[in-house]
Parts: structure tokens; C-alpha cells; sequence
């Protein structure tokens, strides 16, 4: 059995809005192993962009806890997460979110500037060998507004992938990117994963995105329901009858 880079147990997170208190997430466990390819798949609003920000150390839950790679990340102050994001964790969004006065080589190397063990020559080696992966050596001197989406996307991917990170979590990246394009940019990301075995979490209701996985869960009102395993190209889907449950383990 692969090791657990994921654990969340018996998490809640709870948020005020006015005089209300809103229940984004409801008693949620998950273990997730490493070289998984998963969907976290809801409809909006179901608290699965919530899940993925607190496995990315971006928000932390109300109760419950949460490892990463090994850590515990519970009582953490904001600085040892911000770390912990930075050498273990790799982001991938629909909007890109890369600096448009950046070349696409400068994006990349960004979050190599805060390793400090890394000199200029290693951080300009590693760039270049993601942005070969991506398939865009090329295109390092290109701004952000001189690359189709696509491309940027796949600046997006190498700039997630660049610290060699346990983890890279991806909220709903083929979003803004047209059907071709976001099936090439699905073949990339699980090319990586079978390669290097990163692994590989989704925020998505992309019928696309969940197609590619080898792992799904299923989230509605803040409350898993569905966990699913894919074997020989076919879903077989387990329904989660209690609110604290985990995802079959990978076969290894």
C-alpha cells in the first residue's frame, strides 16, 4: 500500500457571514496516497474549493486535522505554513494567475527565490527542464499576454511543478480554456503524474477532468458522498453512508 501524502480527519470548517455562521465543510475525513490522480467533484458552492484550500495550508479548519507530506499542519503559525506550501505543495489555477510583467522563464523561477540553497544556476536549470516538460523551451522570453491560454496554462504547470512539490492541487484548470486545449493540458498533468508519481488533486465539475482521474470523491453541502476507483476504465463508486469515511487505498 502507497504512503498517506494527505490526511484529513474529522474536519469542519465553519465561516460567519453576518450574523450567520455557514457550514462549508461537515465532519470530512480523507487520506489520499501518493501518485494519485484524484477529482474533488461538487457543484458550486459544495465546499470543494474549501477542501483543496485546506489541504493546501491556504485556509486551516475550524476542527479536525490535517497532514501534509508527513506534517502535521495543526497549530502552525502562518509563516510555518507559508513554508511548508512553498516546499511541499504546488498550485495550479483556472485563471493562471501568473505576473504579466514577468517572462514566462521569470514566472517559473518565482517561487524557486525563496530557497535560498538554490543559486542562480540551479534555479535557471531546473527552470528550463520544466518548461521542456511543459513543451514551451521556446517560449521563455514570452510574456504572459504573448501566449495563447493554453501555453499559459502550461507556465502555470511548470511554475507549480518547478520546487518539486508532494502535491500539486488544481482548482478547476481547464475552466477558461477551450475543449482541445483543456484535454491536452488533462494528458500533460497525467503524463506528469505517471512519470514523476506527484500527485495530482482537483477542485472540478469538468466531466473532463473527473474522465482522467484514477480516484474521485464526491462532495454536495459541505458532506463527502461518493468515493470512487477506477479499474479497467470503468468507475466502480462506493456511497458514503456516514459522514467520516476514506477513498479506497491505490494499489501499488
Amino acid at each position: 500500500m502507497a504512503e498517506p501524502v494527505v490526511e484529513v480527519e474529522r474536519v469542519t470548517k465553519e465561516y460567519r457571514l453576518g450574523e450567520h455562521t455557514v457550514l462549508a465543510l461537515d465532519d470530512v475525513t480523507l487520506t489520499v496516497e501518493r501518485g494519485v490522480f484524484l477529482a474533488i467533484a461538487g457543484p458550486s458552492g459544495s465546499g470543494k474549493s474549501t477542501l483543496l484550500n485546506i489541504i493546501g495550508c491556504i485556509d486551516t479548519p475550524s476542527k479536525g486535522k490535517v497532514a501534509i507530506a508527513g506534517h502535521d499542519v495543526s497549530g502552525r503559525t502562518p509563516d510555518q505554513l507559508a513554508n511548508l506550501r512553498a516546499r511541499n505543495i504546488g498550485f495550479v489555477f483556472q485563471t493562471f494567475n501568473l505576473f504579466p510583467v514577468l517572462t514566462a522563464f521569470e514566472n517559473v523561477e518565482y517561487p524557486l527565490l525563496q530557497m535560498p540553497e538554490l543559486d542562480k544556476e540551479d534555479r535557471a536549470e531546473r527552470v528550463n527542464a520544466m518548461l521542456q516538460m511543459v513543451g514551451l523551451e521556446k517560449f521563455g522570453k514570452h510574456r504572459p499576454n504573448q501566449l495563447s491560454g493554453g501555453q499559459r496554462q502550461r507556465v502555470a504547470i511548470a511554475r507549480a511543478l518547478v520546487t518539486k512539490p508532494e502535491i500539486v492541487l488544481a482548482d478547476e484548470p481547464t475552466a477558461n480554456l477551450d475543449h482541445k486545449t483543456g484535454e491536452g493540458i488533462l494528458a500533460l498533468m497525467r503524463d506528469i503524474n505517471r512519470r514523476s508519481r506527484t500527485t495530482f488533486i482537483f477542485s472540478t465539475h469538468d466531466k473532463k477532468v473527473i474522465d482522467a482521474a484514477d480516484r474521485l470523491v464526491t462532495i454536495e453541502d459541505g458532506v463527502m458522498r461518493l468515493l470512487g476507483v477506477r479499474k479497467d476504465g470503468q468507475w466502480q463508486t462506493t456511497p458514503v453512508p456516514r459522514r467520516t469515511a476514506a477513498p479506497v487505498p491505490v494499489e501499488t
